[in-house]
């Protein structure tokens, strides 16, 4: 049965048509964002979910210019540690391009804050729940960007440790996320990762159990 509550068809579609389309993206083309715009996408990221209402999210706009070149080369650090690690995938991931730090618009880190351990509500057997909220507040930019027609690269690769005392951080803080935001040429059509063959997405099918975690074959 439909229920009385659902949105139109065409509400709806745009929802489901975001949600296929967002991609996370690497290209950007330097153009600057429209004046508002990026108040928009932080209100959105504020009105997401979080344990306890703590909105455990902090977002840092970086703007200074020798700032941006140390968090590059904190990236670029570590993408060739990873790519070490890889063995015989190296090659094949020093291919890929993996931020946008100098082309983006705009240049956010996205952090937990300090003092998260006096947050108990929905945190005492699960702590890692207010990560699971940033998640969140970081989904609901990526959806906006996507129907905004702008690009968001979530990067990931960097010394959490590192990143922290570049930014002057508090010691109980901890940074998870550096977005890329800006315009771009294109919107890949699928995943990048699967465009340029590093994997392939595997259908919900293969993980959704019934009852009990399934027993190997």
């Amino acid at each position: 049965m439909k229920s009385l509550h659902s949105y139109k068809d065409s509400e709806k579609q745009a929802i489901y048509k975001v949600i296929k389309e967002r991609r996370d993206m690497r290209h950007f083309n330097n153009q600057p964002l429209e004046q508002g715009l990026l108040t928009r996408l932080l209100t959105v990221a504020n009105q997401a979910p979080s344990v306890g209402l703590m909105q455990p999210w902090r977002f840092i706009r970086i703007t200074d210019n020798k700032l941006k070149t140390s968090i590059k080369t904190l990236v670029e650090t570590e993408r060739n540690i990873t790519a070490d690690l890889l063995n015989q995938r190296k090659s094949d991931f020093l291919k890929l391009k993996v931020e946008g730090i100098s082309e983006c618009a705009e240049l956010i880190v996205v952090a937990l804050p300090e003092g998260r351990e006096k947050h108990l509500f929905g945190r005492r057997t699960m702590p890692d729940m207010d990560l699971a909220s940033v998640a969140c507040a970081i989904q609901n930019m990526w959806l906006a960007a996507r129907a905004e027609g702008i690009g968001l690269g979530w990067v990931s690769l960097f010394d959490p440790i590192k990143l922290a005392a570049l930014l002057n951080m508090p010691t109980d803080s901890r940074p998870i996320a550096i977005l890329c935001i800006g315009h771009v040429e294109k919107f890949y059509e699928k995943p990048m990762l699967i465009e340029q063959n590093w994997a392939q997405a595997a259908e919900i099918e293969t993980f959704l159990f019934e009852n009990t975690w399934p027993e190997k074959p």
